[in-house]
This record gives structure tokens, sequence and C-alpha cells, in this order.
């Protein structure tokens, strides 16, 4: 066993039984380094990434190559997912050197930990062969690895930065359409989605192409937005026996998937069909809603209600053994039934891809198209299919699982909740507010304390968190007031941002740095700018600053909100997928925010019909009490609505029609 054997992360665990001598990032390593005039080797994975567990079979668990290793370097293991700050800067560095990166990310740095060398996955010859060549350089040419290191140093800094603006801005639906303007080119109209293999789903990005379409009255974008929401919840990416999706595709069209699971994509998937529901009902969206849910519920949660990280992609060694199926076995589970699923399924004798007789489920008709043409009536069909599909998930159970990543994370929890969130507003079912209510009295038990936030439950040292764990968990907070109109959730969240307007916010740059100024003083401290797969912590803290200025009626939240934008808004047209969470607070800008505030002994009633409605650009509060502002003198036996917009009301409303019609006029 070597240092990782006391650690709590799964990744970790995963490489405690290896030949290499793996220290955890932390003092005792950095120091190391330094007195033993060492290269540091940072490797950064994460428990269900495939491509990780091949370096590690392949090169971590040889001894030959652990014996360089353990030789020439300090080898720190580091779970990208404990650890983003660590990995937001040698993935800065990775990027900077070869303008892609990705994990693993294997990093040589200086003893001071300043990056010379990097890159992803390494065959075993070419890691060997490169380890002895940066040992040789650092030993015969260490002013060269001084020049790279201060370079590189200084790029790590400087990458994802902006300008502060100082200009007041005044922002039009020009600057929507140049954002979109560009965007256009990257937009599949065969597939949906955005650009060829592989295939990501990207939420925020749809959810603003959704917003987009509805405000702008885009009908083409709109169809486009359809197409990428029916196309995802029909491909093989989506688990048709146990719900949820898988982390992307590996070809263009949906079909196989890169077999993880994660929390974080299903919980922002969870909220885009909820919303979309709402946008454009249809059962397909609640659906698919309801086995995101059941999969959650089933496979990522804990005992006490928190919410693990991820499934593997891998189980018996072998990538997506668990979710295959070849024909035979199929009309072994399910007999006279087999033909009707493995049409439905495309299951083929041969396969549908790469692995031999083996099949990934996917569809591509819909449900009334396939049974006209199998001569079947519709719920006939969908009824054997329910039943087909319940027997294979039977059979499937009895399988080897694979790994399951039973962290549990203060951001990807919130992104859960906020999806419970969305679910119930769109949905109204009452389980998904109580799952939401468990997981979130489980944060506030578990991973507050006081006005901070602790990152991962059950670790030793339960450190300060990252931005984004307060930005994520605030957003949720402020999700779940909204659907309950308990006033408890408000001042969590403003206690919690408060703290981050502390200890995060450069007012002089007028943008938060990613780690807290008391936290652990790395390279560089930097800012998580770009929406990617997660939006970032800034975008996400600019809407919930705007959110919670109006709630409170504070001015100095709206102010660093709106500079906030002002910084990123001059490079939206040029790269507008990679902000889409900030054009979504573009869109409430030039299109204004309502704020609708229900009060009354039937406020809880009259919430659930507004919300029927597609209001994108709202927030909505109220109930029987309440001591916000905009309540302020509103309350009464009578349940009235009250549409509020630039700190104006319109007159109050008694039935939600009357309300609507201030909204749309």
């Amino acid at each position: 066993m070597n240092k990782l054997a006391n650690s709590t992360s799964p990744y970790l665990l995963q490489h405690a039984n290896n030949p290499v001598n793996w220290y955890p990032w932390g003092p005792e390593a950095l120091q190391k380094a330094k007195d033993e005039n060492k290269l540091i080797l940072v490797s950064i994975g994460y428990s269900a990434c495939h491509w990780c567990h091949v370096m590690e079979h392949e090169s971590f668990e040889d001894e030959a190559v652990a014996t360089v290793m353990n030789e020439y370097f300090v080898c720190i293991k580091v779970d990208r997912e404990e650890r983003p700050d660590v990995d937001q800067i040698y993935m800065s560095a990775i990027q900077l050197m070869s303008g892609r990166g990705g994990w693993p990310l294997n990093c040589i740095c200086l003893p001071d930990q300043r990056p010379i060398y990097g890159g992803t996955y390494f065959r075993k010859n070419d890691w060997t062969s490169l380890l002895f060549n940066l040992a040789d350089f650092y030993k015969t040419k260490p002013e060269e690895a001084e020049h790279y290191a201060v370079r590189l140093t200084e790029g790590i800094k400087q990458y994802e930065s902006v300008q502060f603006v100082t200009e007041q801005a005044t922002y039009t639906k020009a600057d929507l359409e140049a954002i979109i303007a560009t965007w256009r080119r990257y937009i599949d109209p065969v597939e949906g989605g955005f650009g060829g293999a592989p295939k990501f789903p990207m939420p925020n990005n749809t959810l603003f192409l959704m917003r987009y379409a509805h405000m702008m009255k885009d009908e083409a974008l709109a169809e486009n937005v359809k197409l990428t929401l029916r196309k995802m919840a029909f491909g093989g990416i989506y688990d048709h026996i146990g719900g949820g999706f898988a982390r992307y595709a590996v070809d263009g069209v949906w079909h196989v998937p890169h077999f993880e699971k994660m929390l974080y994509d299903n919980g922002q998937l969870l909220s885009l069909y909820a919303e979309a529901h709402t946008w454009n009902s249809d059962p397909l969206y609640e659906t698919i809603a309801d086995e995101i849910v059941a999969f959650v519920s089933h496979e990522l949660t804990s005992a006490e209600n928190g919410f693990y990280s991820a499934l593997d992609a891998d189980s018996e060694g072998k990538e997506g053994k668990f979710y295959i199926f070849t024909k035979a076995e199929i009309s072994e589970i399910l007999g006279d039934d087999a033909d009707l699923f493995n049409i439905y399924y495309h299951v083929t004798d041969a396969g549908n891809w790469e692995e031999e007789e083996s099949n990934v489920f996917f569809r591509r008709e819909e449900d009334t198209e396939l049974a006209e043409k199998l001569g079947l009536p519709v719920d006939e069909m969908l009824r054997r299919i329910k039943a087909s599909r319940q027997k294979v998930f039977e059979a499937r159970s009895q399988r080897i699982r694979p790994g399951l990543d039973n962290k549990i994370l203060a951001s990807w929890n919130g992104l859960m909740l906020k999806g419970l969130c969305e679910a119930y507003r769109a949905f109204n079912k009452p389980e998904y507010l109580e799952l939401a209510l468990k997981n979130a009295a489980f944060i506030t038990t578990n991973l507050v304390s006081g006005v901070k936030l602790s990152r991962v439950y059950n670790k030793q040292d339960q450190g300060e968190a990252f931005l984004d764990d307060y930005a994520n968990v605030i957003d949720a907070f402020i999700a779940l007031y909204e659907v309950t109109f308990n006033e408890d959730w408000l001042i969590r969240a403003q206690k919690l941002t408060d703290h981050t307007l502390a200890h995060y916010y450069n007012r002089e740059g007028g943008i938060f740095f990613y780690t807290a100024d008391n936290d652990e003083m790395l390279i560089a401290r930097k800012s998580e700018i770009m929406d990617g797969v997660i939006p970032a912590s800034n975008s996400v803290m600019a809407r919930n600053l705007k959110k919670l200025g109006l709630f409170f009626d504070i001015e100095g939240y709206l102010e660093v909100s709106a500079q906030l934008l002002r910084n990123i808004v001059p490079h939206l047209a040029k790269y507008g997928s990679a902000y889409s969470n900030w054009s979504v607070l573009l869109l409430d800008e030039v299109f204004g925010t309502y704020e609708v505030a229900i009060t009354g002994n039937d406020a809880e009633a009259k919430r659930i019909e507004i919300e029927q409605n597609y209001i994108p650009n709202k927030i909505i509060l109220g109930g029987k009490d309440g001591s916000l502002p905009l309540l302020a003198e509103k309350f009464g036996d009578d349940t009235r609505i009250f549409v509020c917009r630039d700190k104006t009301c319109g007159l109050p409303a008694y039935n939600t029609q009357d309300a609507l019609k201030q909204i749309n006029n």
C-alpha cells in the first residue's frame, strides 16, 4: 500500500495498491519534492474515467514503469472532483501547451509546483520514454526548465481572465442575435445538439437556446431544440432500462455512450426536461424526468439523502458490460415478447455497435408511427414494452454492477437539488419535493457550518469549499424557496452569498476567484468564467445575485451581478456556446425580469397555476406571510397576484388569467 491507503476518495483508493509510491496532494509530498529537489508528477483523474483505468492498468500497475516514476519523481494522485482547484491550474497548463485537455491529466512540475510539461493519456512505452527524457532535461538543463516554468505559469495566471469594464451597458436584442449568428454554424440540423462526434449533452446550452427561441420567437431554433431533446432521449446515451443519461455519445448520432453516469449531468438534464415540458408539453419529457429521478433515487442516493457522484463506465474490467445485451440474452429473458422488444430498441443478431453480437438499446421511431407499422394499438405496444423493460431490468440487476463513486459533493448535490425543484415546479409530483427537502436537510446538516460550506461529505479534512459549491447550493436554495415559499431557504442562500462576497469576490477585477482568500495558496488564484458541461461558478453567482437582489431589494447584489455581466459581454458573440449561462442572464437583462408575488390563503394553488405557463424570465414569491420587501402590505385573506417589474407593480389580480395578461401584454 502507498500513501493513498488512508484516503476517502474512491479514485485515490483505486490506486492505493499500485507499485507507484503515490502521495495525495498535500504538504508531505510537496515538501518532499523541495527537500529532494525532485520533479513532481501530478496525475489527475476521477473514479468513473475509463481512460484513467486504462492508463493505470498499462502503466501504474507495471513494476518497471513504477520504478522509473519512483526514482525520478514525487508522484501525486489527485481526484479532480475533490480538488478542482488543482485540476483547474494544470488543465490550463495542458490546454496552453497542446490546445486540448481531458483526463487522465498528467503534468510534470518543478519542485515548487510550476508545470513544465504535460498531456493526457500516454501509452506505456511513450510514458516511460517521456519520464526518462524529462528527468534528464531537468538534471542537465535546469535553467531551460525554469524558463519554461516562468512562461507557462504566467500563461496560467492569464488564462480565462477578463478585463474590468467600467462603462455602463445598454443591452438590446441585437446583442442576443449576434451570439446566435455565430452559434448557428455549430448546430446539427439532423441529429440535434452541436457538432459531430462525440456528442455531449450540454444542458445549459440547450436551455439558453430554448429560452432564446421562446423569447425571440425563433421557430427554426425552437424546432432544433425539440429535435435535440428527442434525439438524446431516444439515443443509446439514455439508459432505456434503468433511467438516467451517460456522460456522452462517442458517435455523432447519440447511439453508443461512454457509459459512465454522472450526477451533474443528470441533475441538469432533469432541470432541462422539466422546463422543456412547461415550454412545449410533451409526454416524453415527463417520462424522462420521472426516470432520471427514479435512477438517482435508486442508484445515487445515500441513506442520509445525500447524492453520490457517479457510476463507473466499466464493470468486470470492461466498458459498458453491465448495460449491453446480445439478442440471444434478450430472447432468453423475454421469450415470445423478445421480437417486439428487439424491434423497438433495434436489437440485432450481429449487434448494433462495435462489440460483437452486443447491443446498445436505442429508439428511432415515434410510438404512434411504430405501432401503426406493426399493426398494434399504441396502448398495447407500450404495455408490452413496459413489462419487457421491467424483466430486462430485473435480469440486469443480477449482473456485477459498475463501480460507485460514493463521494458526496456540495456542488453536484446543488445541481440535483435544483433539478428536483424544477421537476416539482413542472409536474407537481409531491415525491419530487419530498426528495428535494430531504436532500436540502442533508446539505444544511452535514455540509453547512454557520455561513461556510464544505465541499465533500465525510472527508477527514473538511476544508473550505470552492466557489462552484457555494454557487450551486445557493441556486438550489433559491429554487427551493420558489416552490415552497419558505423564506428560511432564501435566508440561507443570502448568508452563503454574503460569505462568497467577503472571501471570493475580487472587487478590483469585478470577478469571483474560485478559491477563498483564506484557502491553500497554489501557484495561481484562478477564476472560473467559461461555461462548460457545468455552468461556470461566476455565471451562476451572477444569476444568483440578480435574483437575490430582487428578492431582498439589495442594490449591492444587483451591482455586482451587473459588473460581472459587463465584463463578459464583449466575449459572448465570439464563442456563445462557452458562455451559455451568461447569455441566459443577458436574456433577462434584455427582456426584464417579472417579479410575481402571490399572497393569501390559496397562494400555493395559484403558484401551481402560474407555473403551468412558460415564463422563464421571472422570480416567484409569496405565501400566507413573509418578510420580503416586495411582499410588504400585500397580505390578506383574499388571494392576490401582483406582477411587478423595474420597481413598479400592476394592480392586484384575483385570478391567474388576469395576472398573465399583465405579463403577456
